[in-house]
């Protein structure tokens, strides 16, 4: 299943908004540095699907606001 994710690094406050039945919004409060924003991301939606972290991954937008995840559901 793939999910499309805009995020925006380093705000003040985490907020997820669902867009669709697969796409988001959501703000993180890690920097866009050293893969920090990404890892939080990827936990993010690991929890909104109830799925492990090593489940999800990007597929593309590593250096992107705009990102396309996969999630592998059991």
């Amino acid at each position: 299943m793939y999910i499309k994710v805009n995020v925006v690094a380093g705000s003040k406050k985490e907020k997820i908004v669902k867009k669709k039945e697969n796409s988001y919004v959501i703000s993180v409060k890690e920097p866009a540095e050293r893969n920090l924003a990404n890892t939080r991301i990827k936990e993010i939606i690991s929890t909104i699907y109830e799925i492990n972290v090593k489940s999800v991954r990007i597929i593309s937008g590593h250096q992107s606001s705009n990102k396309i995840l996969s999630i592998n559901l059991p």
